[in-house]
């Protein structure tokens, strides 16, 4: 089975607005936004094309105010996947971390060291999902990409170093970013870090995820 991921980041697109929409983007399975989105554009598409929305937030998003109970924000169909782990109708492990690297002190900005402390509390799920699914993690979303992967010179686009770790130890495989804004066709927007393909989600992209399966131990 293929479970056809939308990622959103960045920027909206007349195409979701359309009336035709459902035929651009037809038989999605789930919505994924990469930040700096509004919350109503994230609703709008979720609802329109009647798929599950899970999102972090980006450096320019507002604060949304979340549930004490659960990732579930008010007034959004979606989940906040910041550092949460989902399993997907049971079938896909995500993770994410929002924001960007600290320039301003303005919401969802962090230090590298904040930005460790955000993925290391991720590690109990993604052991658990070792244990219990063979696997740590499928996908992994992220508003900044990773350190010196897709990322640029300045400091507010610098990329996170945990980010990288995160990739090559726990090997998801995918990682969706977005806040490196993309104006040039050559711009390179997919990279393969050891088992983790890395794509900055600028705008949209449709992505095939082929559903993995548990690979436990048989017992003998």
């Amino acid at each position: 089975m293929t479970i056809k991921i939308l990622a959103l980041s960045d920027v909206e697109t007349g195409l979701i607005y359309s009336e035709r929409s459902d035929e651009y983007f037809p038989a999605v399975d789930l919505i994924v936004s990469c930040g700096d989105l509004p919350m109503s554009y994230l609703d709008y598409a979720a609802t329109t094309l009647n798929a599950p929305l899970y999102f972090v937030l980006g450096n320019h998003n507002s604060l949304i105010p979340v549930s004490k109970t659960s990732n579930y924000p008010y007034n959004s169909s979606g989940y906040n996947l910041h550092c949460s782990n989902y399993f997907y109708e049971k079938r896909l492990l995500i993770a994410g971390v929002e924001g960007s690297v600290k320039y301003n002190n303005g919401p969802q900005q962090y230090s590298q060291s904040e930005m460790w402390t955000n993925v290391f509390s991720l590690v109990p799920a993604l052991l658990r999902n070792k244990l219990l699914h063979g696997r740590y993690l499928d996908l992994f979303v992220s508003h900044a990409p990773p350190w010196q992967i897709h990322d640029q010179q300045d400091l507010p686009h610098n990329g996170i170093r945990a980010f990288r770790w995160l990739d090559k130890v726990f090997k998801p495989k995918i990682h969706l970013h977005g806040h490196i804004h993309v104006y040039r066709s050559d711009t390179v927007r997919e990279t393969v870090y050891y088992n983790t393909k890395v794509i900055n989600c600028y705008g949209y992209r449709e992505i095939f995820f082929d559903e993995p399966t548990d690979n436990l131990p048989k017992e003998s």
